[in-house]
């Protein structure tokens, strides 16, 4: 079995992490390792009115089911296995990424299990996705970004395509979702491929 981590964070765009996690819960083979900070569980509410307890965390308050292949662990848990190299993983995907855990990352500091998690990823040579939804970009989250893309971390923004011809709001998650899982080599059928 896979184990990926996921981590949300206070950026816009939660609605790709949702999305993420609801394929990924139907996956049979892959183990997710899910953690939250304080500003994705607000902007979660703020954006989507979704109410979820950091403390008494159940995945069907985010996605509507439970799943035993969806494992949480709190942002303050520095003890939970995602915050240790030994804990083997495919890797790490962090969506939505904001740029204050950009920076964080970039720079090595890890305030929180999120943070600390993506560190594990680049020191273990891990496959890390930052999945940043911010618009405009100055020139110091280009720098931070460009920092970690130099050492193998892929950053993919949550820009859809248009060439599938999308009809609604979902054909353009799944398209920035295949973009992710792609990464990892999981294929889920979501969305129709250029010329397939």
């Amino acid at each position: 079995m896979k184990r990926l981590i996921v981590g949300i964070t206070g950026a816009s765009a939660g609605v790709y992490a949702i999305r993420l996690l609801e394929v990924l819960a139907e996956h049979e083979a892959i183990e997710v390792h899910l953690t939250i900070s304080a500003s994705g569980a607000r902007a979660l509410s703020e954006e989507l009115q979704i109410e979820i307890d950091l403390n008494n965390f159940e995945l069907e308050s985010l996605i509507g089911v439970s799943s035993p292949r969806v494992i949480y662990h709190h942002e303050s848990d520095i003890a939970a296995p995602i915050a240790s190299g030994s804990f083997r993983t495919e890797g790490m995907i962090v969506v939505p990424c904001s740029m204050g855990s950009i920076a964080s990352i970039a720079g090595g500091i890890s305030r929180n299990l999120i943070q600390r998690a993506a560190d594990v990823c680049i020191k273990e040579r891990r496959k890390l996705v930052l999945v940043p939804r911010e618009t405009p970009l100055s020139s110091i989250h280009l720098e931070n970004m460009l920092k970690l893309s130099h050492i193998g971390v892929c950053v993919l923004p949550a820009m859809p395509g248009f060439y599938h011809f999308p009809k609604n709001v979902d054909d353009l998650l799944n398209f920035v979702v295949t973009k992710i899982l792609d990464q990892f080599g999981i294929d889920t059928k979501l969305i129709q491929r250029w010329k397939e």
